[in-house]
């Protein structure tokens, strides 16, 4: 076995081997935002990087994908350190929790039988100490020929037939609905899902070979953030920079909405931190021709740099101000 077969999950994160669940998902999701290939449209390198990042977490957000992973991590450099590789046999005095990690030729085999990937051989026969249903991930989704990758985790043994897949949406698919592969073919979600929704696909699930019972598939979506947009409850909320002097004159400015450029006016001495409400504008309802709100929250800024006819005219405003807004703090005092 060679040395350069081992794909190291934790560089991959820039995680350590004690990085918590918690730590491992906030991780994920940072990586996948940068390397996402909507947010870098025909970039190979980063398109290559986005699948790392998802195959690495496929396997370190389960626990027990993630334990078996690190006991193949011993058996591999124990087998990389031992000339001739992987000697075998009892003499090694290595216990890698009753897997025997020699079945399989690579380290990706290995990691096929543990996501269930088809083309998979090892650990498929009478011998197997474990199984997964398998599944590969699918072909074009809108990004040239970037596939899609969806992780099974199986339910507990005997309980069911069904199978469940995780399928991660940018916003902009989530909010126009999209169709995603996965193993058993193609997929349409609808607009309007939501991180934690749930799509059941009926009869595409796990066959029992004895039966030939099929149990259903579901679809479990996650919505990757978005740079700009974020949810407030059931409505889309973002904050969007104004001038001091609009804020006290008034002003009617461009906003992005989900389906683009929209113009919202806004009245004199509005104040940071304040919201407009455009109805209609947020997200989409579930089975209903009908949108949430989208909430524009305002921020003042200031420039930091000035010109001379800008400076002058500020501090004439400064020189012939009547307006304190700190004139009663000195009632405040204890």
């Amino acid at each position: 076995m060679a040395a350069t077969d081992f794909k190291d999950y934790y560089a991959i994160l820039g995680l350590n081997k004690t990085a918590t669940s918690d730590e491992i998902k906030k991780t994920f999701r940072k990586l996948a935002r940068k390397y996402h290939p909507d947010m870098n449209p025909g970039n190979k390198e980063a398109e290559a990087r986005f699948k790392e990042v998802n195959e690495a977490y496929e396997v370190l957000s389960d626990p027990e994908k993630r334990k078996k992973y690190d006991q193949y991590g011993q058996y591999w450099k124990q087998a990389a350190t031992t000339p001739g590789g992987w000697p075998g046999g009892s003499s090694t005095n290595v216990d890698f929790g009753g897997v025997d990690f020699s079945e399989y030729g690579s380290f990706d085999e290995f990691i096929n039988a543990l996501l269930g990937r088809a083309g998979s051989s090892a650990g498929s026969g009478r011998n197997a100490k474990w199984n997964y249903s398998n599944y590969r991930t699918g072909g074009p989704t809108g990004f040239g020929g970037f596939e899609d990758f969806a992780g099974y985790e199986n339910r507990s043994a005997g309980s069911s037939l069904d199978t469940e897949v995780l399928v991660s949406l940018t916003l902009g698919e989530a909010f126009h609905g999209t169709s995603k592969r996965v193993a058993t073919g193609e997929v349409s979600i609808p607009a309007g899902v939501k991180t934690g929704s749930k799509i059941r696909v009926k009869g595409k699930g796990q066959v029992d070979p004895y039966t030939k019972q099929q149990g259903d598939l579901y679809l479990k979506l996650e919505v990757l953030p978005h740079a700009f947009f974020q949810f407030e409850g059931e409505n889309l909320v973002c904050e969007v920079p104004i001038t001091p002097d609009e804020a006290v004159l008034g002003a009617s400015i461009e906003v992005p909405a989900p389906e683009g450029m929209i113009t919202v006016k806004f009245p004199a001495g509005i104040r940071s931190g304040q919201s407009l409400r455009l109805r209609g504008k947020g997200w989409p309802k579930p089975k209903k021709d009908e949108r949430t709100d989208l909430l524009v929250k305002i921020a003042i800024v200031p420039p930091k740099e000035l010109t001379t006819v800008e400076r002058e005219s500020y501090e004439k405003i400064k020189a012939n101000r009547t307006f304190n807004p700190r004139s009663n703090l000195n009632q405040m005092l204890l």
